[in-house]
């Protein structure tokens, strides 16, 4: 599937083959249950997102919202990213280690788990990993990423 071009999640579902629609919409409800408060879904990047709304955090590198995670049905596999497990070492070696301890194989990019079935994804520790991060710490959290960058450029490195 190419990135879509959905205006709305119920477009983006819509628009799924039905297996996939009925993978995606499982995981979307693991995210929904135990995203804290704050964040908001909608479309960004052809794909469903999780992030703050630009009125609580409108300082992002982009001018767009930051997301925290993501759903995306690609071509041969469909995939949810987790932004704060990839922004936090701690959170990433917790995720990694307890991802195996599920018996599953992971198949993981920087912050996309990639998976061909439903079966194939701990949709529990998906939810967990989604629920350990609020607002207020995933922003302190992309500051502190974002803050050596900004050192860097003003060194001229």
């Amino acid at each position: 599937m190419s990135v879509s071009r959905a205006s709305t999640v119920e477009e983006y579902l819509a628009s799924l083959p039905p297996d996939r629609r009925d993978a995606i919409e499982a995981v979307r409800k693991v995210i929904l249950d135990n995203l804290p408060p704050g964040f908001e879904e909608g479309m960004q990047y052809g794909m469903i997102a999780y992030f703050v709304p630009l009125s609580r955090y409108p300082k992002t590198y982009n001018g767009q919202p930051l997301t925290v995670a993501a759903l995306a049905s690609q071509k041969g596999y469909m995939s949810v990213y987790l932004m704060s497990v990839y922004g936090s070492a701690e959170l990433g070696a917790w995720f990694e280690e307890s991802y195996r301890d599920t018996g599953k194989k992971l198949d993981m990019g920087k912050s996309c788990v990639r998976f061909k079935r439903l079966a194939d994804l701990p949709r529990e520790l998906v939810g967990e990993a989604v629920g350990k991060v609020g607002v207020d710490d995933f922003i302190a959290m992309q500051e502190a990423i974002r803050g050596p960058a900004k050192s860097r450029q003003r060194r001229g490195a």
